[in-house]
Formats: structure tokens, C-alpha cells, sequence
């Protein structure tokens, strides 16, 4: 983040200063505050220091981000044959999905050991539909074409949702290569084995009453994570180290801990202390397969180089299977990768960028998407003064309007307000 200069400057038609702009939108990009916390925030560093800053409303702020996104969304690319798109959906209530572009030039990408971040990407396309077919899809990639040109790859999450579509782009594109997500990819590999598990199922269900009968005790402090319903099979490593880790309270029996009411409720874990060492050594296979491919991502070496330090790891057998799935994986898809090239292989950052946008949305997304969904692109590609001055001089606030009348529909929310509004009265609740 560069800092804002001195003196303060003004833009034209702004009442606020530059600084206070960036101010603003840096709390907001940079500091992952809410926009209503970034309205107050001023005020208090102005108190607390004794400095003037201009204090902006949380709407007013609200557009300036609308705005930066607008103009990073429209901005001319450079047109070049290295670039890898990352693209997915999301989904809030309602029927519309947003298929979300971003892209990263493989000359750009940041030094080996260093994973991809909201700043390395630029936003090549925010589409809200209503029915993604393999054909829109398609043709989303057709424009984007028109935009950087032919991509060197592109980079999901092997969803069916877009899978199709970039299968017809590649029949007219054979130069553009498909990486698949490699979290994904482990996840999936993972849920195969897990949900043949019966000692997996029956622990899940231990977990989940143990949750309920520690949450008002003495052993609170050892609650077990939830296990969450959506993409639960990439978010376990939590949940099994707290199995190992308690598992050691129980052989250890600290003084701090009641030794009955630990018995009682957390005993059964000894039945699955066979199960968590595998487990464990599961998650440690996949932890380093996707840490490697994150920072190092695909090159002609890496299948080799995996290879090796999963077999540092002396594991079980069954976990040794599961490791030479995944060196296998990362093999086939770097051999796709020329001499001297070095293509990504993690959509984390994509993702990351949706779990910011959804914590800036808070309650919102309950009324489906809004002119919000703009802020995915002020959320990545580097966010300079310059640029925000740039962008506030070329995008105007009918602008923003314009874009969201002729891309997004009739909000949840709004469609349920018009039905109750358009309701009879009722005669039975009209006063006598």
C-alpha cells in the first residue's frame, strides 16, 4: 500500500480531500473493515490524536468503492498471449450467480515461495446470470478474448458449472491450456475416502453431541470445532487436531481439567485414536500438496519434486495411497507447463476474494446482489492514490447506475417489499 502524499489534494467536485478518499477506501481494502466502521474510524484517530480528518458518511464512502471498482473493471488490459484467468461462481439468495474473471499474467506472478494476492490479479469480467449453461460460459470467454486475448490457461475449481464451457472454448482455442483448483482436487480425493469411512460417520456424530453437551461445562475450553455443511471436506484439519490434541488431554489429565466429567463426556475418543493418527496423516499429505502448488505452483519439475517430500513423510498405507494420488495429480497437470514455465495451481486467492466481499456485504446478501457486487473489483489489483483519483475523475456515480440497471435484476429484498406493498388490506386488521 503506498502511502497518501502531502499536501492534501483536492478533486474536482469532491468535498473531501485525496487523503481522505484513500483513507477510506484503504480501511476498507486494506484493513477488511466494514463500511460502517470505516465512517467512524476517522473520527476516532481524530480525537485520539489530535488530527483533522475529513469524516465521509458510510454511503458516501459506499460509492467511492463502487466507483474504484467500476473503473478497475473497465480499464483497457494489456492484450498478451501469458495470461491464466481464475473463474467461479457465487451465489447469494435469489436465482442469479455472478461468475466473477480475474486475471494474472504469468511474467507477473510473484517470486517462487510466494503465493498469488488480491493485488498480483486484475478484474477481466463480473457477470451476473441467470442460468449458467455450458454456452454462456462459452461466450463469457469469447469476449474476454476481445479484452487480453487468447489466455495461456484457465484456472477453476473442475465445478460442471463451468467445466463444459471451457471444454467449447479450448475446441476453438487448443492453445489454452485447463489447471484444475489443487484444494479442490485434495478435497475431493479426501471426501472419496472419508464417506466410506464408517469410523468417520460415527465420529462425526460423537463430535456433533459433544459439542452440545460441553458447551455450558467445566470442559468448554475443549469444545470441538464445528463442522461445517458447505465445502466441509477442505476445512477438516481443525476438527482432526483437536481429536489428536485431546486425545493427549486425556492420557496427560492435566490438574486444570476435571478428570470425571473429562472421562464422561470426552472418553469415546479412545476408540478413534487409530483412525485420527491416520487421519492426521491425510491432512498432513494434503497440507503440503496444496502449500507447494500454492507457492511454487506447476512447472515441468514439480511432480518429481512433490514426490519427494511426500515421501519424507513415512506414511501409512493408506495415506501413502492417497499421497501418490495427489504426486500423480500435480505430475499430469504440470507436464502441461513448457520449458522455463511456471503456471499457478491454487484458486485460494479467488476464494479469498469472495469470503472478503461477503464479510463486507454482511446481512446484505440476504436480499440477494446489489451494486455492491462492484467492490469485487476494488478488492483486487493494486489500489495506488493514482489510481483512486483516476478513477473518481473517469467514473461517475450515474455510471455505477447505469452498470447495475443493465446487469443486475430486482433485488430479493426489493421484489419482497413490492409483494406486501401490492397486497389488499386485510379487512379483519382494519380498526372498528
Amino acid at each position: 500500500m503506498i502511502p497518501a502524499p502531502t499536501p492534501p489534494q483536492r478533486l474536482p467536485r469532491h468535498h473531501y480531500t485525496l487523503q481522505d478518499i484513500f483513507l477510506f477506501l484503504s480501511l476498507v481494502l486494506f484493513g477488511r473493515t466494514t463500511l460502517r466502521c470505516a465512517e467512524r474510524v476517522p473520527a476516532v484517530v481524530s480525537a485520539a490524536c489530535g488530527l483533522t480528518l475529513g469524516q465521509p458518511v458510510w454511503s458516501t464512502g459506499r460509492l467511492w468503492l463502487l466507483r474504484l471498482g467500476l473503473y478497475k473493471l473497465l480499464r483497457p488490459k494489456v492484450i498478451a498471449d501469458d495470461w491464466v484467468l481464475l473463474l467461479d461462481y457465487t451465489v447469494q439468495a435469489g436465482t442469479t450467480k455472478c461468475l466473477l474473471i480475474l486475471g494474472v499474467r504469468l511474467s507477473e506472478l510473484p517470486p517462487v515461495g510466494q503465493s498469488l494476492q488480491h493485488a498480483d490479479l486484475e478484474p477481466i469480467g463480473l457477470v451476473p446470470v441467470e442460468n449458467s449453461t455450458q454456452q454462456a460460459v462459452c461466450e463469457q470467454l469469447e469476449r474476454v478474448v476481445d479484452k487480453i486475448g487468447v489466455p495461456r490457461a484457465i484456472l477453476t475449481d473442475h465445478g460442471s458449472d463451468v467445466q463444459g464451457g471451457i471444454k467449447l472454448f479450448q475446441s476453438r482455442h487448443p492453445q489454452t491450456l485447463e489447471i484444475c483448483d489443487i484444494t479442490h482436487k485434495a478435497a475431493r480425493l479426501l471426501k472419496r475416502r472419508l464417506e466410506r469411512d464408517a469410523h468417520w460417520t460415527e465420529f462425526g456424530r460423537q463430535v456433533g453431541q459433544a459439542r452440545r453437551l460441553l458447551q455450558q461445562t467445566a470442559l468448554a475450553s475443549l469444545l470441538p470445532p464445528p463442522i461445517g455443511e458447505k465445502a466441509r471436506f477442505m476445512n477438516l484439519g481443525p476438527l482432526i487436531r483437536w481429536g489428536m490434541e485431546t486425545l493427549r488431554v486425556l492420557d496427560q489429565r492435566p490438574s486444570s481439567v476435571p478428570v470425571a466429567l473429562l472421562e464422561q463426556r470426552l472418553g469415546w475418543l479412545r476408540q478413534f485414536a487409530g483412525s485420527l493418527k491416520k487421519w492426521s496423516e491425510y491432512m498432513a499429505v494434503i497440507d503440503l500438496t496444496v502449500e507447494f502448488v500454492r507457492d511454487e505452483g506447476h512447472t515441468p519439475q514439480s511432480g518429481a519434486k512433490l514426490r519427494d517430500m511426500l515421501d519424507a513423510l513415512h506414511l501409512s498405507p493408506e495415506p501413502r495411497t492417497l499421497a501418490i494420488e495427489l504426486a500423480a495429480f500435480v505430475r499430469e497437470q504440470s507436464s502441461q507447463a513448457a520449458p522455463g514455465e511456471r503456471l499457478p495451481g491454487s484458486t485460494e486467492v479467488l476464494e479469498s476474494c469472495f469470503g472478503t466481499f461477503k464479510a463486507l456485504e454482511q446481512h446484505q446478501s440476504r436480499g440477494g446482489f446489489t451494486s455492491l457486487i462492484l467492490s469485487l473489483g476494488a478488492l483486487v489489483s493494486k489500489t495506488t492514490t493514482e489510481i483512486v483519483s483516476k478513477a473518481l475523475e473517469t467514473v461517475r456515480t450515474k455510471d455505477v447506475w447505469t452498470w447495475c440497471r443493465t446487469n443486475l435484476g430486482q433485488s430479493v429484498q426489493s421484489l419482497r417489499q413490492q409483494i406486501y406493498q401490492n397486497l389488499s388490506p386485510n379487512p379483519e386488521t382494519k380498526p372498528g
